[in-house]
């Protein structure tokens, strides 16, 4: 009886954990054969988990069901919802607080004691700073999620950065979260490209699009890619500059929602950034306290020069000792134009 019961939640787990397997597949990873795979998955129904038969092949899927069956976690799984929920309870979803909350009452509630140590360890480390920006629907985010996962095209209504409106159709592939922003990145079938969209700014139609077969994505490093596209990519200049620390060090200072990095040896590193302001884009650099060259664009080299100059010229009048009073100057007395007698 034991060995049959391990056995099922072995099998549960892997359901969890795919949208769809072959009875061969569970049979091979459960070591049993296919006619007790059949079995266990009947088991498995009766106890109210809704195991579906895949159609046009001999596979399996667990379903949605009138209620929610229980879920299996290990231990690290464990810690990563209940750390998830405590967070979600802070706010960078609109809405979910007080149902992360209850959530999360009920998933202490029933934590071994060497885990619920583990989360308290974690949570008294963490210090949340406030979210003050714009926060993104749950509605809208497991919509998302849902289409990337299923491979279905995606259409919404999207606000562009200057306000203008418009309607996209896309292959979605996945959702980034920055910490302060959560992006779509996705196929935009009308332009023909990959495209990166703020979800705080799109609004979902129902229903779905039709399955589409999924895209080799635009860099392996999704993460990177949209640092690049949502720091550099939009923006009039776009500057490659070289600064005379380390990846590691820089990114201390610098937030992929500003600049992409990119290390070049063990002292360099290249940053990647964009802006519409020449003057925005040189004081950004400057202000990160690195020493840096600029390789591009030529008018972000040009305008540096310009700038370098100025402020040597600044820094010389600074220096110059004061010379007798100019005439026409003001006088001791303040006098405007009166030279002293």
């Amino acid at each position: 009886m034991w060995e049959t019961s391990a056995r099922l939640l072995r099998l549960l787990s892997l359901l969890q954990t795919r949208r769809d397997w072959s009875g061969a597949e569970l049979a091979e990873r459960l070591e049993i054969t296919p006619r007790t795979v059949r079995r266990d998955v009947e088991r498995l129904r009766a106890l109210g988990y809704p195991v579906l038969a895949t159609a046009g092949t001999a596979g399996y899927r667990l379903g949605a069901g009138a209620d929610l069956p229980p879920l299996l976690l290990d231990d690290d799984e464990a810690v990563a919802v209940a750390m998830g929920l405590r967070t979600a309870a802070g706010g960078s979803i609109t809405g979910i607080e007080e149902t992360s909350v209850r959530a999360l009452a009920k998933l202490e509630q029933v934590l071994p004691s060497r885990l619920r140590h583990r989360v308290n360890a974690l949570q008294s480390a963490v210090v949340p700073l406030a979210n003050t920006g714009p926060t993104a629907d749950p509605d809208t985010l497991t919509a998302i999620a849902a289409a990337c996962r299923d491979a279905l095209r995606l259409r919404f209504d999207y606000r562009s950065h200057d306000g203008t409106a418009s309607v996209r159709t896309t292959e979605p592939h996945r959702l980034v979260h920055t910490g302060r922003r959560w992006y779509l990145i996705g196929w935009d079938v009308d332009r023909g490209d990959w495209r990166t969209y703020r979800v705080d700014r799109l609004e979902p139609r129902t229903p779905t699009g039709p399955r589409f077969t999924p895209r080799t994505p635009p860099d392996p490093d999704l993460g990177g890619y949209t640092s690049r596209a949502i720091s550099t990519s939009a923006y009039r200049y776009q500057a490659r500059i070289t600064l005379h620390v380390s990846a590691e060090t820089a990114a201390e200072r610098i937030a992929p929602t500003t600049g992409a990095l990119e290390p070049v040896d063990e002292h360099r590193c290249t940053l990647r950034a964009g802006s519409d302001s020449l003057d925005e884009l040189a004081i950004y650099v400057a202000g990160k306290g690195f020493d840096f060259e600029v390789h591009e664009p030529p008018e972000l080299v040009e305008h540096v020069k310009t700038l370098a100059a100025r402020f040597t010229r600044a820094a010389a009048r600074r220096a110059a000792p004061p010379g007798p009073a100019a005439a026409g100057s003001p006088g001791p007395a303040g006098t405007p134009g009166v030279s002293p007698p």
